[in-house]
């Protein structure tokens, strides 16, 4: 029984070609490293580059019958993890260039919706809203959320104590939920 590291390539290409699959690993154990080394130094990323030499011994099993024993087997495998390579390369710059299209679709259409239309109106109706609220009422309020006082300053600045402005605050927007909505509610609850 021969040894199957001491065959030639054109050999071991021979028994792949019948199906020998110790042939096969005796391929792979040559030349996987080799490979490896190669695609890696072109894409600089181990699992890519481990898919790709598994590919490519796969496919040189699956067309083992096709192969010619007197093909260079170094240089058929170099050649098949270049088109990998290449591929690869390939479909990431079509990815790249479609999430750049993509982002560039979604800035024009963003633009082009009736957004600051609606933005304008909700605020519109936000404002008279607020315009409705008892004087005093919405003092305290605006104080707290347009000027962003705290009710501290706000106290100090009106003379009055800072729970009449905290409860001045909680009835505004008790009654400002009650008129917009929740989800209104929530907007002005967490300061416009």
């Amino acid at each position: 029984m021969t040894s199957y590291t001491t065959l030639s390539d054109s050999e071991l290409t021979g028994l792949l070609k019948q199906g020998d699959t110790t042939a096969f690993a005796q391929i792979f154990a040559k030349y996987k490293g080799l490979l490896f080394s190669h695609v890696y130094k072109k894409i600089r990323d181990r699992e890519e580059a481990r898919d790709i030499v598994q590919d490519v011994f796969a496919g040189l099993w699956t067309k083992r019958e096709q192969i010619n024993p007197e093909t260079n087997l170094g240089g058929y495998l170099m050649m098949a993890v270049r088109h990998k390579v290449l591929d690869l390369v390939g479909h990431k710059d079509v990815q790249s260039r479609y999430f750049v299209s993509l982002s560039r679709f979604a800035q024009d259409w963003e633009g082009a919706t009736d957004y600051p239309i609606r933005e304008k109106q909700l605020q519109s109706v936000i404002d008279k809203e607020i315009a409705g609220l008892p004087e005093k009422m919405r003092e305290v309020f605006l104080m707290s959320r347009v000027s962003n006082l705290s009710h501290k300053e706000i106290a100090a600045q009106l003379g009055i104590s800072e729970q009449t402005v905290s409860t001045q605050i909680k009835r505004a927007l008790k009654l400002l939920r009650s008129r917009l909505g929740l989800m209104l509610y929530l907007v002005l609850w967490f300061k416009l």
